[in-house]
C-alpha cells in the first residue's frame, strides 16, 4: 500500500513506528491497540486543543480580564491554525476543509441562536450577532478531524452510493436543520434515507499492518458520540449553554446525539468533496488514482 507523503511532521512519525517489530501474538495486538490510540490522538490535535482551551479559561480566566474570554478563544483558535500550518502539523488542503467548515458552522449557529436552540451567556467584541467568533472553530474541529483521520488511516470503501445521491442527501439534511422550526421535523426519514443509501457501506481503514473495517454507519454513531461528550466539557465549560442549563449545568440530553449524527453525516460529505472515496481496488493499484492520490 502507498502512504501519504510526507507533508506532516506526523509523516515521519507514522513511518516509524509503523517499521515497528515487536513480538508476534499478543504483544503485536497490544502495539497496534497503542499506536491506534495515538493516531487517534493525533487526528483529534485541533479538536482536542479546543476543548482544553474551553476548560481551562472557565477554570482559570480571570473575571476582569480587559480582554474577554471569548475574544481570548477566537485569538487563540486562530493562533493554533497559524501555528499546525507553520509547524507543519496540518497540510493546507486540511486548512480549506476547516475554513469551510467554519463557514458552514457560523452560518448555522446564527439561525440557532436567534430561535433560541442555545445561546452564549459571556461578553465579546469578536462576534457576529449573537455569535462569537470562535463557535465556527468548534465545528472546524470535527472537519479537521475527519480530514486528517482520512489521511492517517488510509480510509477505502465498499459499496460506497454515488456521490450525487450521498450530497443530495446532505444537503436536504442541512435544510431540515433550519426547516423543522416551521416545517414538520423529516429527520426520521432522512435517517432512514441514510440507512437505506449506506447499508453495505464499509469503512476499510490500516492502523498497521492489517486492514481493518466496520459498517460505515456504525463509524459516524462511534465519531458522534465522541462529539457529544466533547459537548457536555464544553457547555459545562460555559462556552455555550442550552435553555435546560441555565440555572445550572446538566448533561447534555442524549437525545442531541441524533442531530450530531446528521451534522457528522454532513461533515463527512464535505470532507469527502476533497477527498473522493475510493475502493479498496483503487488504493491498491496507484495507477488507477488522479495526480492528487495519497
Amino acid at each position: 500500500m502507498q502512504h501519504a507523503p510526507a507533508q506532516t511532521r506526523f509523516a515521519a512519525i507514522r513511518a516509524r513506528l509503523e517499521a515497528y517489530e515487536p513480538r508476534p501474538g499478543w504483544p503485536a495486538w497490544i502495539y497496534e491497540f497503542l499506536l491506534f490510540g495515538f493516531k487517534q490522538a493525533w487526528a483529534c490535535l485541533f479538536g482536542g486543543l479546543m476543548i482544553a482551551l474551553l476548560l481551562a479559561t472557565h477554570l482559570f480566566y480571570p473575571a476582569g480580564a480587559p480582554l474577554a474570554r471569548y475574544d481570548f478563544l477566537t485569538i487563540s483558535a486562530l493562533g493554533l491554525q497559524v501555528a499546525m500550518l507553520a509547524f507543519r502539523l496540518e497540510t493546507m488542503d486540511e486548512a480549506r476543509i476547516i475554513l469551510a467548515f467554519h463557514l458552514v458552522g457560523t452560518v448555522m449557529e446564527l439561525f440557532k441562536t436567534a430561535v433560541g436552540s442555545w445561546e452564549y451567556p459571556e461578553a465579546g467584541v469578536l462576534h457576529i450577532g449573537a455569535v462569537p467568533l470562535f463557535s465556527g472553530f468548534m465545528y472546524a474541529a470535527v472537519g479537521s478531524y475527519i480530514a486528517r483521520i482520512w489521511r492517517i488511516f488510509d480510509f477505502r470503501y465498499t459499496a460506497y452510493p454515488r456521490p450525487s445521491l450521498a450530497a443530495m442527501l446532505a444537503v436536504l439534511i442541512y435544510i431540515n436543520f433550519f426547516a423543522h422550526h416551521w416545517l414538520p421535523d423529516v429527520r426520521l426519514a432522512l435517517f432512514a434515507a441514510l440507512g437505506l443509501l449506506f447499508a453495505r457501506t464499509r469503512i476499510y481503514f490500516r492502523v498497521w499492518r492489517a486492514d481493518r473495517w466496520m459498517p460505515l454507519l456504525l463509524g459516524w454513531f462511534l465519531v458522534a458520540l465522541f462529539i457529544w461528550f466533547a459537548e457536555n466539557i464544553a457547555t459545562f465549560s460555559h462556552a455555550w449553554l442550552y435553555p435546560n442549563q441555565r440555572a445550572g449545568w446538566a448533561a447534555v440530553h442524549p437525545a442531541k446525539l441524533g442531530a450530531w449524527y446528521l451534522l457528522m453525516y454532513i461533515s463527512f460529505v464535505l470532507v469527502a468533496w476533497v477527498h473522493r472515496p475510493q475502493t479498496r481496488e483503487e488504493l491498491a493499484d496507484p495507477l488507477a488514482l488522479g495526480p492528487h492520490s495519497p
